[in-house]
């Protein structure tokens, strides 16, 4: 009860943050562009895009959090975990679309690059880079093992970095009056973006085909399994992934004609080495006798064939 309680106290600090950093990032927001249409640059309303998106990026997973805790039910019989699945893949996919337009406008001002009032790029993408930074921050804590917060953590280090190139760009402009710079850094920002983006587009359809955690060593887990005393072996073997940190295992175990009692404790065996070494809290696992293996490891789950009359 204890640890639950912990849990609980963790995802609340957790949604506050969020919610923190959201009102901070929304205010900003306007803030850049204003300054950004005043001071005619498209750093500073390239960063206010990808601010907005960021407002939406924490709202969305502020929402996955609260949805996420709701107990499972006869509809969603694993519960809701995979909502930040979902988020992840839709903040990914809109830092790929963000980045496409930033490309476009860039290679428009480079043809044709306008004049930059860079004092106002400097001081504006300077207070951008301080409250980015702090919002980031505020996000990171859990970040590492839930991707739907890492989705919104990158957005916000997408602008951490965005605003520091702007700040950059514009000391160098109010030096040199080379105009350029501005777009230059834009298309430097959109591919940091994209490069981020991919790799949560990645990983959060990697999980939503079920496929097998990277980081599991399928090989290596069956040799495991046969280790065990009694296990004659293994088929019918499925691992997956519900988010990044709950994993699911399904498989048929094959032992010799023994009672159910001798069965249980191979199985707990199991559920313990799986839960120690490959960090798969849970486990279905099927006792067998030895003629009910067919030999497929990987067994293909294959669709119903379905009769049609002829018409």
């Amino acid at each position: 009860m204890q640890n639950h309680s912990h849990l609980g106290g963790l995802a609340s600090q957790t949604t506050k943050r969020l919610m923190l950093s959201l009102a901070l990032t929304a205010a900003f927001v306007l803030v850049e562009i204003i300054a950004g249409l005043f001071g005619n640059s498209l750093a500073l309303l390239t960063d206010a895009a990808h601010n907005f998106t960021d407002v939406i990026a924490l709202g969305l997973s502020w929402y996955a959090l609260k949805i996420a805790a709701k107990p499972a039910n006869a509809g969603k019989t694993f519960g809701y975990h995979r909502v930040g699945i979902l988020v992840a893949l839709v903040n990914s996919t809109t830092l790929i679309l963000i980045a496409i337009g930033i490309f476009y406008e860039a290679y428009r001002r480079f043809l044709s690059p306008p004049e930059v009032d860079s004092v106002i790029l400097i001081g504006v993408g300077a207070l951008a880079f301080i409250i980015n930074l702090v919002t980031a921050w505020m996000v990171k804590d859990g970040s590492e093992h839930d991707l739907n917060l890492r989705s919104a953590f990158l957005h916000l280090m997408g602008d951490v970095m965005s605003t520091l190139g702007a700040v950059i760009a514009g000391i160098i402009i109010y030096f040199t009056q080379w105009n350029w710079l501005d777009p230059l850094v834009s298309v430097l920002i959109g591919g940091f973006i994209l490069w981020n983006a991919w790799s949560i587009l990645r990983q959060s359809i990697h999980i939503l085909l079920e496929s097998a955690p990277e980081n599991i060593d399928m090989q290596e887990m069956v040799e495991k399994i046969h280790t065990i005393d009694g296990v004659r072996g293994v088929h019918d073997l499925h691992v997956w992934s519900i988010n990044e940190s709950l994993r699911m295992l399904s498989a048929h175990v094959v032992t010799d004609d023994i009672s159910i009692n001798d069965g249980l404790a191979i199985q707990q065996k199991i559920n313990e080495l799986l839960a120690h070494r490959f960090n798969i809290q849970h486990a279905t696992l099927q006792m067998e006798c030895k003629n009910c293996e067919h030999g497929l490891l990987y067994c293909e789950i294959k669709e119903p064939q379905h009769k049609h009359a002829l018409t």
